[in-house]
């Protein structure tokens, strides 16, 4: 991993910034450090807009959420030409892929991964482009980043799982040890123990966010070593049919993948872009869309809890979604006192978790092993 960068939810963490200029060099490029904005209104029919995707619309998973709101995108304003991407990777072939959205004289590029000083290095010499990149830390005058507050619908079918699970053994399949894996790691353990005071998490990660061999390993390996309650993060159902095969029940991301294991699917943290991807196309046809924003849509709103699976007891679904509705109504469950996972207090009593702080959670609560407290 070089100095410069660290791994985020589906890319790195950016630690350049954004700076002013205004002279456009031949190439449409400014020097580096000198981007500006200017955002003038722009006819549907003229308009181009463009989508990145880190990895293959196929995979049914994180792309494949956001290739939908593409196709939302595409149906809201049908005079409007829209470019898609799959599968850039982050390296010197990303910051191609984005001067070639800007030589396309691409209006908007949405990125649905974070590209960090791979895209600052472009965007900050592309002015009049306007870039959204997910899950994203850099911003600037043309920059913004976007996300989902996951952490809620997890915590919720948490709770799912502490009443389902017989040992309080929960297992979960990772990626990387990045703050999405953190935050979802600790929501559904605290969750758990908010109805089974002793359940316990064992994290497992495999280094990537999609590949179905090593997660349905990871999945066999936890479920093996006692766990029986699976959650994970990744882009593909393979560890969902595991759970399958071996009757454990299962809590997925993403989308709706039951499919792969009707018996054992409870539920997934399912996101969905449509309606932000559409607003914030007319905020950039009419001429009102603004950099340096940092959102993070609301349960309900991006991201929930899918439709319980068939197997869930009808009395796990009440007090669940009883919970549900708290938060919804203001309840916010990571309040103090909260230990790391070496017995170190990190949220005081009475305390609460900023949504920054849950957002760039770095630490694992009490009870969570194999993955590390930073």
């Amino acid at each position: 991993m070089a100095n410069d960068f660290s791994v985020s939810r589906r890319g790195l963490l950016s630690l350049a910034g954004g700076a002013a200029g205004l002279s456009l060099a031949p190439n449409g490029l400014l020097p580096a450090a000198q981007a500006a904005t200017n955002f003038a209104p722009v006819k549907e029919e003229n308009a181009v807009i463009g989508f990145g995707h880190v990895g293959p619309i196929s995979d049914e998973g994180w792309t494949y959420s956001h290739h939908v709101g593409f196709l939302a995108a595409k149906k809201a304003y049908p005079k409007a030409k829209f470019i898609e991407v799959e599968s850039i990777p982050y390296s010197a072939d990303a910051t191609r892929t984005f001067r070639q959205f800007v030589a396309q004289k691409c209006n908007l590029v949405i990125l649905s991964s974070e590209y960090g000083d791979l895209l600052a290095n472009v965007a900050d010499k592309a002015p009049t482009t306007a870039w959204m990149e997910c899950n994203g830390h850099g911003v600037a005058p043309n920059r913004s980043w976007y996300y989902v507050k996951h952490w809620f619908p997890t915590y919720v079918t948490g709770v799912a799982a502490g009443l389902m699970s017989k040992s309080g053994k929960l297992g979960y399949v990772g990626s990387l040890p990045v703050p999405s894996v953190y935050s979802g790691v600790n929501a559904f353990l605290m969750g758990a123990r908010s109805v089974n005071p002793k359940a316990t998490m064992q994290v497992g990660l495999i280094n990537s966010w999609f590949d179905p061999q090593a997660a349905a390993q990871m999945g066999t390996a936890l479920i093996d070593n006692g766990c029986d309650f699976l959650f994970g993060i990744m882009d593909e159902a393979a560890y969902l049919q595991v759970a399958e095969k071996r009757g454990v029940p299962c809590v997925m991301w993403n989308t709706d993948v039951r499919r792969y294991g009707p018996k054992s699917y409870v539920s997934s943290i399912v996101v969905n872009w449509d309606k932000f991807y559409v607003d914030q196309i007319g905020e950039r046809l009419k001429g009102t869309w603004k950099g340096e924003q940092k959102t993070l849509l609301n349960m309900g709103e991006g991201v929930d809890r899918d439709a319980w699976g068939a197997s869930v007891p009808d009395a796990v679904k009440a007090q669940a979604d009883a919970v549900r509705a708290k938060i919804l109504a203001g309840f916010n469950p990571f309040t103090g006192e909260i230990k790391d996972s070496n017995g170190k207090v990190r949220v005081p009593k009475g305390a609460t978790m900023s949504e920054m702080e849950l957002y760039d959670w770095n630490w694992a609560i009490e009870g969570v092993t194999g993955l590390k407290s930073a």
